[in-house]
């Protein structure tokens, strides 16, 4: 962006947080501010990511409405949005594959931050991994994210809770951990535990003494629903039944 855009998104994001931090209402800062805070790294973008619980969009929804904005309900199972002009805010409530469903869990990890000189609250690092490793599709790929997050906040992530919130996922972190120990091999051994390496890694060796599923399933939908389509639409694998709100 422009210097005057990015002037003109920053003083639309102190706006918006003010709305949202004067009114009382619960809610996370999460995207490429909550990357920021973990990592060090900041993008402009022309987007905010607030998440909250399904029951709370609404009331946030309708809050930027009585402040003049536009709101849009994009898609019940997980998002909506409030644009002014060519900015806007993705309020988020779930993921796109309705696994990562934003619950009261999520206010008791949050992090406390000052952004902008407003007191907000992020989603916690073990959230933002869990969210991020199911982005997978070819126009997005958001690995190299979580292994940033890993290198920079590694030694304070919750190892343990990360692994119960990706555990019906599990493959989805052993792949991340591998990649991880490709992209930093003079990192890995201080960041990744022993443990949970060990522990994923037997798990993958258990499957195969296990015998192959009866239902040819592909799960590859869960982190890109549109390459993985052919899938089932034309090679007659079973998808993964998803949720909704």
């Amino acid at each position: 962006m422009t210097d005057e855009q990015t002037r003109e998104a920053h003083s639309f994001y102190r706006e918006a947080l003010s709305i949202l931090v004067e009114s009382g209402n619960d809610f996370m800062l999460g995207g490429g501010f909550a990357l920021f805070h973990y990592t060090g790294l900041f993008r402009d973008t022309k987007d905010l990511d607030i998440f909250c619980t399904p029951t709370q969009y609404v009331g946030l929804m309708k809050l930027f409405e009585s402040h003049g904005y536009e709101i849009v309900l994009t898609d019940v199972r997980w998002l909506a949005k409030v644009f002014k002009g060519e900015y806007y805010i993705d309020i988020i409530f779930n993921s796109t594959n309705n696994i990562c469903l934003v619950d009261e869990s999520w206010y008791q990890h949050s992090v406390e931050a000052i952004f902008m000189g407003l007191p907000v609250r992020l989603i916690a690092p073990e959230e933002l991994i869990w969210a991020k490793v199911f982005i997978q599709n070819r126009e997005r790929f958001d690995g190299a994210d979580v292994n940033h997050v890993m290198l920079r906040y590694g030694k304070q992530l919750n190892w343990e809770r990360l692994l119960r919130r990706c555990d019906p996922h599990w493959h989805l972190l052993l792949a991340q951990l591998l990649i991880f120990q490709f992209v930093y091999p003079a990192d890995y051994t201080e960041i990744i535990p022993r443990w949970l390496f060990d522990e994923l890694m037997q798990r993958a060796q258990q499957q195969y003494e296990l015998p192959p599923s009866q239902e040819k399933v592909c799960r590859g939908p869960l982190i890109d629903q549109t390459q993985y389509a052919v899938d089932i639409t034309d090679w007659h694998y079973k998808g993964m039944t998803i949720k909704t709100v």
